[in-house]
């Protein structure tokens, strides 16, 4: 039986899956994808099940064969049952290998491969904003083996992109707050950075395998010098908050100080502070919106002294004419006295295709104002017809008049829709 949502239904009528090309790389490396979803397919309990056993027979690398004695030796803590389960899921899908002469297990090289690339990611899983470390670490294996993939660079300019924005925003903040987070974040990113920088010097030296490289390799350095000088701004302008700060008694606490006092208390404790101290809020009478509105104007005209202010020229000597009375179409009347005394519905068709291709386009333009309010004075007759108009989805074969096909609709008196 065909699986329901097969790839094709993704996809746009007529379109075939192997001519896209993003495709081509996932379809070249179907085997070692199909294992993948094998292995972290169903619920979060199996797939952690079958990494502890895939680790684990693979991590005997003196003796890679298993006999099912040892498995269940080694695998005690599990059901016998469900280990079964799942060494025949891991054999079913090619991860684990049966060699039926010596009666053992083995991983298979797609079984390696994965658990390969899962110990690196996992090193790095640990450790605070160590994705940068990890993409370095892709691009210096690629290249140790001639295998460097533009992939991996453009993952590298995306994560420097984002820690660019993120940086940024927090400095357009004007946050002490959000600029110290930031400022501990770079310090904690510059390390990997670092690592990153000499990965991409010895990228380098040695080369890069095509134009696309070098251009991202290039747009890395830029980012990751752009990155060094925010450690910097965020020292300028927390300096410039610190000039700012407001000490509220002798002894030299600040606002700041006070604000990240608050910050570690919970909602309790703040509510218990607050008890009793809220009951009234000071309303701002003593602001007077238009007074600020005028000292902002004075303000800006005082600090801009020399802004030009551009004039228009003076008005040009124009000869004034009566307006012109422009008749309407005559299809426009001829289409009010076909509806206006319209007792049954009539189709959308009739009442559009004649004379050509032109026309039946105006008159079809025409329907959308029946029932409107605001019309001009030569559409008013037309719009306070008693109709009201009703499209279908689908088109309706004319191939007459120059029309091939039109949208399926009716025309029904009000009349006739209320009875």
């Amino acid at each position: 039986m065909p699986e329901q949502n097969s790839l094709a239904e993704f996809f746009a009528p007529g379109i075939d899956p192997q001519d896209v090309p993003q495709f081509f790389p996932l379809f070249a490396a179907k085997p070692l994808i199909g294992a993948m979803i094998a292995l972290f397919r169903g619920g979060d309990e199996e797939v952690l099940v079958r990494l502890v056993v895939l680790r684990e027979i693979g991590l005997r690398a003196d003796a890679p064969d298993w006999s099912p004695r040892e498995l269940e030796s080694h695998f005690a803590f599990f059901a016998t049952a469900k280990l079964n389960t799942v060494l025949s899921r891991l054999r079913e899908h090619e991860l684990l290998l049966w060699n039926a002469e010596g009666r053992v297990y083995r991983l298979s090289s797609a079984g390696r491969m994965v658990l390969a690339a899962l110990s690196n990611l996992l090193s790095f899983s640990t450790e605070q904003d160590s994705e940068l470390g990890f993409y370095a670490a892709q691009i210096a294996a690629g290249s140790a083996v001639g295998k460097l993939s533009p992939e991996a660079l453009a993952h590298l300019l995306a994560r420097l992109a984002e820690l660019e924005s993120e940086f940024e925003q927090a400095i357009t903040s004007g946050s002490e707050f959000r600029l110290r987070s930031a400022q501990n974040k770079l310090e904690s990113v510059q390390q990997w950075m670092s690592k990153a920088n000499e990965v991409m010097k010895n990228l380098g030296v040695s080369g890069f395998p095509d134009d696309a490289s070098w251009r991202l390799a290039q747009e890395i350095g830029n980012r990751q010098s752009r990155l060094d000088r925010m450690s910097s701004i965020f020292q300028r302008e927390l300096a410039a908050i610190a000039r700012q700060q407001v000490h509220l008694s002798q002894g030299g606490l600040s606002s700041s100080e006070l604000a990240g006092w608050l910050k570690e208390r919970s909602l309790d404790e703040l509510a218990a502070l607050a008890d009793g101290q809220l009951a009234v809020t000071p309303e701002p009478g003593f602001i007077l919106f238009d007074v600020m509105l005028d000292n902002t104007e004075e303000f800006f005209e005082r600090e801009q002294p020399g802004k030009r202010i551009s004039l228009l020229p003076a008005p040009a000597e124009i000869e004034y004419i009566s307006d012109i009375t422009v008749e309407p179409p005559p299809q426009l009347a001829a289409l009010t006295r076909l509806l206006e005394n319209l007792q049954q519905t009539l189709s959308a068709t009739d009442a559009v295709v004649g004379d050509n291709f032109s026309a039946a386009s105006y008159r079809l333009s025409l329907l959308t104002f029946i029932g409107e309010q605001n019309v001009d004075p030569e559409l008013a007759q037309l719009a306070a017809l008693p109709l009201t108009l009703r499209w279908d989805d689908e088109l309706k074969a004319v191939h007459r008049n120059e029309v091939a096909t039109i949208s399926s609709g009716e025309l029904i008196p009000l009349k006739e829709k209320s009875e």
